[in-house]
């Protein structure tokens, strides 16, 4: 691997799930159907917390941003692949691998601070059932949904910032659907390790005999 900036300015290669042409509507179907479910399902969700009354509580309130949370993840992995199968290319630029990697670190961050939030509703609900609706307050809900998105975003950040100061390969393949850094970092230093562990050519020590006998 030559290290340098290339990759700013071409893309990478996305191998997928499969490299089987006659499998790809398969995989196209399959994970559209997914993709579907799981797009109209947190929809309604969120339409069913927002219209009813009755739901408007703090655990509800967590339920509904989970469910927004879960639809831009899933936005974010699947919408690529289904589009490359779609036009029959595996390529996705630099810039749009590594807004992909970030948008993947922060809503999957996301994802688990607001179960941290859900599970500490929870257990102000059971240890203080009194006092639970004063303490969880719509106030409060909203600022801890607000801390639970800044923290996420910084972290995606700090990782994408790290990430930005290596260098690939302009031919990089990812052997997945979507651009994770963990895949990247290995091949990356998959990479380099092979270029290090990459044998020297052997020194020519032979001389012939008009040379030894001139020495």
């Amino acid at each position: 691997m030559v290290p340098g900036n290339d990759t700013q300015n071409s893309g990478f290669l996305l191998q997928g799930l499969s490299v089987e042409p006659e499998l790809q509507p398969f995989i196209f179907g399959i994970f559209l159907s997914m993709y579907l479910i799981t797009l109209f399902g947190n929809l309604l969700i969120i339409l069913a917390v927002i219209s009813d009354s009755r739901l408007h509580t703090p655990m509800y309130f967590f339920i509904s941003n989970l469910s927004f949370v879960d639809i831009c993840f899933t936005t974010t992995t699947i919408l690529k692949m289904l589009i490359n199968i779609q036009i029959q290319s595996k390529v996705i630029s630099y810039g749009g691998c590594i807004a992909q990697m970030y948008f993947y670190m922060q809503f999957a961050a996301l994802d688990d601070f607001l179960l941290t939030v859900m599970a500490y509703d929870r257990f102000l609900a059971i240890s203080h059932p009194l006092h639970y609706t004063a303490i969880m307050n719509p106030r409060l809900c909203g600022l801890l949904v607000l801390l639970c998105w800044i923290i996420s975003a910084l972290f995606s950040l700090l990782e994408s910032l790290l990430v930005l100061q290596l260098s690939f390969c302009t031919d990089l393949e990812i052997p997945h659907f979507f651009c994770e850094i963990k895949q990247m970092t290995t091949d990356l230093h998959q990479d380099n390790y092979d270029a290090e562990r990459k044998p020297m050519p052997p020194k020519d020590y032979s001389y012939s005999s008009e040379q030894i006998l001139q020495e």
